[in-house]
Formats: structure tokens, sequence, C-alpha cells
């Protein structure tokens, strides 16, 4: 089964929001066996749709939309499905009421364009809002189920989860299809596919590896694919099974996406509390730290020490220190991660200082050099990064914070 994502709005077109409803629309598909064969974004037009809609409906089996369904002038989506289906808009009386119930919750009254809001295609199925007052559209032609659903990310998640995802699995869906996940670093891309290249030859045809490099670290996907019947799941890890043993020291984590996760099951593993000190990173490692749900067990603050001054006052960092090896160096982030550690009493902590550009380097600290130190009850060590000085900013910080977790892991025990 084919299904193609389209999302609308001119907003996205010209980056004032960022299409995040496709890949977590992807997302959500892979984990059932779902396809996706291709992903496109359209502004606000009516020939857009259309267009857009004719065209992939020639290949897909599945085509999900978002956007568009708002009571305003530039929500065209649903009047536009009802013409290409050849259908006309009726009230729906449930969706109506729930229009009723989500303005009165926030003390706003019905006017004809919330009102608007309750009429769908009459031959659609209408899939409730649980969280808005837009309601999403199922709807069957000429062999293709087209499902209609707003724009708003939390919206359209709720409605994917609880009315979307059940329907396709129950209706659709005759695979089955397998993601494993092994998160790596310390081993570039082109020497890692040169070391599994025979173990990639023997994989059944229904079996793909993808590389997924970013920012220092590497992700390596498994995808297999079989029927509903078919023990994929078994054949997945018995191929996994063997490729393990080729990686060695590289291999950080299973089934999870991000470094961040990976360092808080090692701290919940060991009921273990953490800490950060960041200056060039600007407090990112905490903001990523705190982006798993759950991380309160684990996490217990940072200290975003970008001035000297709050080094000393607050991470009583010496002043002396600083005055002789400067802010980016090993023996301060040696005093950060020490001193805030003490601050928040907390068993492990790490300290970043560095130059993230584009100006402030000097010859004997280009831009791109980052100290990083992490501390655990037993030990504390330090080391010096010299990231490529033609990356961006944002590229360093996010490079710079990957470390950071990474020589976190490397403190903590292994078993």
């Amino acid at each position: 089964m084919k299904c193609d994502i389209i999302t609308i709005g001119d907003e996205l077109l010209i980056g004032q929001v960022v299409d995040t409803n496709s890949a977590a629309m992807a997302q959500m598909l892979a984990r059932i066996g779902v396809d996706v064969h291709e992903k496109i974004t359209i502004g606000d037009t009516r020939e857009q749709i259309v267009s857009t809609l004719r065209s992939v409906s020639a290949e897909a089996d599945l085509v999900l939309l978002t956007g568009g369904l708002g009571p305003t002038r530039d929500d065209i989506t649903k009047s536009t499905l009802a013409e290409y289906w050849h259908d006309n808009l009726v009230r729906d009386e449930a969706s109506y009421r729930n229009v009723e119930r989500f303005l009165a919750e926030r003390h706003l009254e019905m006017n004809a364009l919330n009102e608007r809001q309750a009429w769908v295609p009459s031959r659609a199925e209408v899939l409730p809002n649980a969280c808005g007052s837009a309601p999403g559209m199922w709807y069957e032609q000429d062999g293709v189920v087209y499902v209609s659903m707003p724009g708003v990310p939390h919206e359209m998640s709720r409605m994917m989860q609880q009315e979307v995802l059940p329907r396709i699995v129950s209706r659709l869906v005759t695979q089955r299809i397998v993601h494993r996940t092994l998160v790596l670093a310390g081993i570039p891309e082109s020497r890692l596919a040169l070391v599994l290249s025979a173990w990639e030859d023997q994989l059944p045809a229904n079996m793909k590896l993808a590389y997924l490099p970013d920012a220092g670290v590497l992700r390596l996907r498994l995808t297999a694919k079989g029927s509903k019947d078919e023990p994929v799941e078994e054949a997945a890890e018995a191929q996994l099974a063997k490729l393990r043993p080729l990686l060695e020291s590289y291999l950080l984590g299973e089934d999870v996406q991000r470094l961040e996760e990976i360092v808080g099951l090692h701290l919940l593993a060991h009921h273990a509390m953490l800490a950060t000190a960041e200056s060039c990173t600007g407090g990112n490692v905490a903001r990523r730290i705190t982006s798993v749900p759950g991380s309160s067990r684990y996490f217990a603050g940072s200290v975003v020490a970008y001035s000297n001054r709050v080094k000393t006052e607050v991470l009583h960092v010496s002043p002396e220190t600083l005055e002789m090896h400067g802010a980016v160096s090993r023996e301060t982030v040696l005093e950060m991660a020490a001193g805030v550690r003490q601050l928040l009493q907390t068993g492990y902590a790490v300290a970043i200082s560095g130059i993230a550009g584009p100006d402030g380097g000097t010859p004997d600290k280009p831009v791109g050099t980052v100290w990083i130190a992490a501390a655990s009850p037993e030990d504390i060590v330090a080391r010096c990064f010299h990231f490529p000085p033609d990356l961006d900013r944002q590229s360093i910080v996010e490079r710079a914070s990957n470390e950071a977790l990474r020589m976190l892991l490397g403190v903590m025990p292994q078993h």
C-alpha cells in the first residue's frame, strides 16, 4: 500500500511555520506497516489542491492531508475537497455540538464562521476532533482513501492516534514493517559502510539498512517488511544479532532516537541525578535533556554561565583559573563541572565552554574550540574538541552537545 502525505498552507511554503506534521504522520504510519511514498507541501489555492490530488491519486492507495480546515477565508481545503469529490457540504450535528463545546470552554460566542466548521462533505465519514473545533474527514472514492485533518499539530496528532490509525489498521493494512534503530558514535559513515559491507550483502530481500548521520552521531536503521502473518520482528532480531559484534565500542543504544534518551535511561538505571553547566551551548544540553518526558526524575537543573562573573560567583570557578587559562580551557570546565555538581547536589554533571563563532576565535583557540568536562561520583574527565570552523554557530552547538552527552555516558557504569 502506498501512502502520500499532503500538507497545505502558504505559511509552510514561505518558512513562517515549519512542517512537523508530515514527519509525525510518517513515524506513526511506519509503526503500523504503511509505506509513505511521497510528502508534498502546497499552498492554499484551489488549483494547487486539485492538481496535487489528481496527480497523487493515480498511484496512492491512501492520501493524508492536513491544513486549511479553519474558519477563515484562506481555509479552503474542505470546500475544495467537496468539489473534487463531486459532493456537497452538509451540517454534521455532532461536529456542531463539538464546536459549541469548544467555544463555550473558552468563553467565546458562536458566529457564522465558527458554524462553517461543522459543515462536511455529505458522503464523508466524520472524524471527531477531541482538542479542536475542526472535524476530520475519511473519504473513499475510486479505490483511494482520503483523510483530511486539521493542520494544528496537537489536533492532528490526537486525531491520527484516536481515529485514523485504528481505521487504517482494521481496513487497509496487509503488511508489517519493523524498524530497529542503533545509535553509534566515534566512527565515520564511510568507514562503517566498509566494515558492514559483507553483512549488508547477506541481508534478505525484505530488509534494508539506512545510514543516518547527524552532528557527529550516526544512526543505523534496519527496516524489515513482511505480511501480517510472518515473524518479521524475529527475523530482524536475528540479523541484529549478527550485526552487534561488528559495532564493538561504537554502539551507544538501541531503539531510541536521541542521545538524551540514552543518557536518561542510564541515569534512571542507576537512580542518579544530573546537572549541567553551559557556556557556549547556552543551555542546549539542558533543553535536550528536559525534552524527554519524565526527565524530572533524573535532571536537577542547569546553570548557563555565559559570563565569567557567573562562572566565579555561582559555580565558584577560581578567578586565578580564568586569568591564567581563560574561560575556554581544561581547568575552567573541570571547575565548572565540580561547581555545578556541588551546587545542585547531583551525582553527575557536565560542563561546556567554547567558541561557537562566527567570531571570537584566536590563533591559539580558533572558532570551533570547545572544552567539555564530565563528572561522576568517582571521577571527572575533560576533553578538548576542535570542530570545523566552516560549521555555522548552531551546528557547533549541536555537535558540542552531542559530545557532552557522549562523555556523560563514558563516565557512567556500563552495567
